[in-house]
């Protein structure tokens, strides 16, 4: 015959058993430990009672005028206390991190001029401070909900379309598109005219391949229409043959009074000329987005800091 085991029900847990187990084994008193945990001495003595019959040791017995430890009291004397130090580490909120001792890889999602902007910026801040980070940069996807969700990514960071109701989103930077032409481009030398910019061929930049946008509805107000001549998935790939072409590309960069944005840099380092256009764009607003979880996350707070202070420059003093 078999005979199946059951097994007896665990012990009912209480934390405050081991915080009052510490008091009483380091002061070897029910007053002064009652005192030390704010609480009365009847208390405390039926506190040590209840103790005495979970172990089944007296803990601690008169001598004299004193109460002195029983050998299973000095065997746990200094357990009790490392329980107890555990337990305050585990329920005292986070005071942060130190950047210096963090060890961990970052994971963001943005577009390729995004990234192209903020990499050097998050690179340079983590060699100075937190040398043991280090930073995967993905490419955009359709929808990063759920990637921030199932944890495939800490950070999404562009133009925030798509919101699940459970992220957090945060706005770093309103920008304007600007016209970006080579310096040797016809509509380099001189003010940017609406049929101007027009009459000049265009690469645009669309992740679904649409050849129109923003711009072509402003241009349609005044009664005019441009020719696109190549549509591409990214605005690092556009800058490039605006660069060695007579295209004209579209390129974000900081509102009139606002510091100089990183999202320009590139541009300027395949030497565009940026040309203000003379018709009324919407402004770029470029956000962060994360899962909740990561909120209270130190690790997580010192990467929203970074990205906040590298795509989010402050005006020189």
């Amino acid at each position: 015959m078999q005979v199946s085991s059951v097994s007896s029900p665990a012990p009912n847990l209480d934390a405050q058993l081991a915080v009052a187990l510490d008091a009483l084994l380091a002061e070897q008193s029910v007053t002064r430990a009652a005192a030390r945990l704010r609480t009365s001495p009847a208390a405390m003595s039926r506190t040590l009672a209840r103790l005495r019959r979970v172990l089944q040791d007296p803990l601690l017995v008169r001598a004299g005028q004193a109460m002195v430890p029983t050998p299973r009291a000095e065997e746990l004397r200094d357990e009790a206390a490392a329980v107890v130090r555990r337990l305050e580490a585990l329920l005292t909120p986070s005071g942060g991190i130190d950047p210096a001792a963090m060890r961990r890889t970052f994971t963001v999602q943005a577009a390729d001029l995004v990234g192209a902007a903020l990499t050097p910026g998050l690179l340079g801040l983590a060699r100075r401070r937190a040398p043991g980070v280090s930073l995967r940069v993905l490419a955009e996807e359709w929808e990063a909900g759920p990637a921030l969700r199932e944890g495939r990514i800490d950070l999404e960071i562009g133009a925030i379309d798509h919101v699940d109701p459970e992220t957090r989103v945060e706005e770093l930077v309103t920008l304007r598109m600007a016209a970006g032409v080579r310096a040797g481009h016809s509509l380099a030398g001189g003010t940017l005219t609406a049929a101007g910019l027009a009459a000049a061929e265009h690469v645009a930049v669309s992740r679904r391949g649409r050849f129109t946008g923003p711009l072509d509805t402003a241009l349609a107000s005044h009664g005019l229409s441009r020719k696109v001549g190549a549509v591409l998935p990214g605005h690092l790939a556009a800058m490039a043959l605006a660069a060695v072409g007579d295209v004209v590309c579209l390129v974000p960069t900081a509102l009139p009074g606002e510091p100089p944005s990183p999202l320009s840099d590139a541009a300027h380092a395949m030497g565009l000329r940026l040309l203000d256009i003379p018709l009324p764009l919407p402004p770029v607003t470029i956000g962060m987005t994360w899962h909740p979880r990561h909120t209270a996350d130190g690790g997580h707070q010192w990467l929203r800091a970074a990205v906040r202070q590298v795509l989010r420059p402050s005006r020189p003093e």
